[in-house]
Formats: C-alpha cells, structure tokens, sequence
C-alpha cells in the first residue's frame, strides 16, 4: 500500500513538474528525452542480440538433445 501512495505521489509531482503552471520543467523534459533515446536504443539493441543469440544456443541444444534420444530409443 506504501508503495502506491508513493508511486502516485511522484506521478503528481511529475505532471505538477512538467506543466507550465507548475515548475515548467517540460521543456527540460523534452531534451533529456531527446538526449537519451540513442542510448537507450542502444542499449535494448543490444540486449535483443544477447537475447537472439542465447535462442539460437538452446534451439541447438535442444536439437541435440533431441537427436540423443531418438537415437537412444532405436538401440
């Protein structure tokens, strides 16, 4: 429960932030968004490959494995 109230508490200063009637920080907002989205498209980029790569690994394994008991079953 604790960690709702918290939760909407830094939404509210979030929206509160980014108003102009409030701190008008949405601006600011803006450029650091700017700012991080090669990095963060780097960095999902790269863990979609980490990710692909480790498929591709247990497809292998599981075709060994496979071929291991089909070929266990035929003795």
């Amino acid at each position: 429960m604790v960690a709702i109230i918290v939760g909407l508490i830094f939404i509210a200063f979030t929206v509160f932030a980014s108003l102009p009637m409030g701190l008008a920080w949405g601006a600011d907002i803006i450029s650091f968004l700017k700012g991080c989205t090669p990095v963060l498209t780097a960095f999902v980029g790269l863990i979609a490959v980490f990710i692909g790569i480790a498929d591709l690994k247990d497809k292998k394994e599981a075709k060994k494995e496979e071929a291991a008991e089909a070929s266990s079953e035929n003795k």
